[in-house]
């Protein structure tokens, strides 16, 4: 509910002689604001909310609207994924400069404030440039008010450059490490305390990991074999706009951004947008040595697609069928688009892979990415991080464990499975393969470790084996964990 006036007036409320000036609208703070609510309402996500406001605004402007161009949109993208990647920092910067526990600010007002922060410390957009146009935005969707409010606390924040403020509210590194890394790299502490342990508990790697959390991702593309080629998508992008991936031989980067579903290839499912990281855990485990026939493989938690699509193109490559299962229909539905066009027989089902419809034994290779906290992939959902808590790792534990079980039966003797997951976090890696290994919370499955190394040649720094654990800072890719075993009776 904003605070606008019932009628128009001739001059503002409380400043009599002075005339009234209606706020001015900015489509790409509007936008940005926009995003940011639903992300708070809804428990959206930004990568899934952003393109639809941007395709709306564009839609807008021609058919007469507010300009909305390119410049525009590129800048109401990095205003919503800086503020959120940064909302730790900014919210301890907030905090020291309102008059109330920050608890008690309207969550649309701590929005303004927060775009207004990364304005002033996170972008080259000028002190005055920032204020004044987040006044006006404050004006518009909140009422001047409340704008007065938000005037006065982002010209205390525009005092000191993010440096300064950082030496003020950030705690001595040697008094509490973790609180220190948490706002200065805008992550929760007990983030930063599992992506330590993850790493080893050492001083090395920490702070390069937090600020690669940070950085935005470059766009991947994954060629998807015997439908295209990285040199087809590379000719397609364009010299100078696009790179070879650094350990897919299916990879392409987009250096200069871009729209993806521009592309032929993409358009017709030939080639699709795939981090490194999620096509080499499929490249290994389709590449795992394999005694016996290789004709029948599993995808067991196929949604959205991508790496089914992936597996269902190599698969076809040797006269092997995918089955790509997904409890939720609604992904279910997004997997057979992704897969739509492979030449190879495949099938996608609903279905549980905690109580499969399928005999037990009946694939050669499986693979089960499991659903968890998402700590692996903070880059792109940014929002996750202050989504998550610890709790929800016991959240997500029976299922973790009862999908891997499951893996393991699916397969036959002599059969492999791939565990992977989109987190670093011991909870939900080693840990998980451990315990269904010894038997702990069920039955114990007779299986064997495979080195998963040997299998990425020319990736390094993939840990101790034999698994592997992928890194945003040493790799470039989402931080992926990947455990393949070999079913042995």
């Amino acid at each position: 509910m904003t605070d606008q006036p019932r009628r128009r007036r001739s001059h503002a409320p409380n400043r009599p002689g002075k005339p009234y000036r209606r706020p001015q609208k900015d489509p790409v703070r509007i936008l940005a604001f926009e995003a940011l609510r639903a992300v708070d309402e809804r428990d959206a996500y930004a990568n899934l909310v952003l393109p639809p406001l941007l395709r709306k605004a564009r839609e807008s402007a021609e058919d007469g609207g507010p300009r909305f161009d390119a410049r525009d949109a590129a800048l109401a993208t990095e205003l919503v994924y800086g503020t959120l990647r940064h909302q730790g920092t900014y919210d301890a910067i907030i905090a020291e400069c309102v008059d109330r526990p920050l608890r008690e600010v309207d969550p649309p007002v701590l929005d303004v404030l927060n775009l207004g922060a990364h304005q002033l410390l996170g972008t080259r957009i000028p002190t005055h440039a920032a204020v004044s146009a987040s006044v006006e935005l404050a004006r518009v969707v909140l009422g001047d008010g409340r704008a007065k409010f938000v005037n006065a606390v982002l010209r205390r924040i525009a005092a000191h450059d993010l440096d300064g403020w950082l030496e003020r509210v950030a705690p001595p590194y040697d008094e509490d490490p973790e609180e220190h890394l948490g706002v200065r790299h805008s992550h929760p502490r007990w983030v930063v305390s599992a992506l330590w342990d993850a790493l080893g508990g050492g001083s090395s790697g920490i702070e390069e990991l937090l600020a690669a959390d940070n950085e935005r991702p470059e766009v991947t593309l994954v060629a998807r074999p015997g439908r295209s080629t990285a040199g087809e998508l590379l000719d397609a992008v364009g010299e100078g706009s696009a790179v070879p991936g650094r350990w897919s031989p299916y990879a392409v980067k987009l250096t200069e951004g871009g729209e993806p579903g521009a592309l032929e290839a993409v358009r017709e499912g030939r080639a699709g947008v795939q981090d490194e990281g999620s096509q080499l855990v499929a490249l290994a485990l389709a590449n795992a040595p394999l005694e016996g026939e290789d004709r029948r493989w599993l995808d067991g938690c196929a949604g959205p697609g991508g790496k089914a699509a992936l597996l269902a193109a190599l698969a076809a490559e040797r006269g092997a069928a995918l089955l790509a299962a997904e409890k939720q229909p609604h992904r279910a539905r997004l997997v057979a688009r992704a897969l739509a066009g492979n030449p190879g027989p495949y099938q996608v089902i609903a279905a549980d892979g905690t109580r499969p419809p399928w005999r037990p034994g009946s694939f050669d290779r499986v693979l089960v990415d499991v659903p968890c906290t998402g700590l692996g992939a903070l880059r792109r959902r940014p929002e996750a991080r202050w989504r998550r808590r610890p709790e929800d790792l016991d959240g997500f534990a029976p299922l973790q464990r009862g999908l891997l079980r499951e893996a393991l039966a699916s397969a036959r003797i002599g059969g492999v499975v791939g565990y992977a997951t989109c987190s670093p976090h011991p909870a939900e890696t080693r840990a998980v393969v451990e315990d269904v290994l010894k038997g702990r919370g069920g039955p114990a499955v007779a299986a064997e470790w495979i080195d998963a190394r040997p299998l990425l040649p020319g990736v390094p720094e993939l840990g101790d084996g034999p698994d592997i654990q992928l890194w945003p800072h040493r790799h470039g890719t989402d931080a992926m964990y990947l455990a393949l075993l070999r079913r042995t009776g």
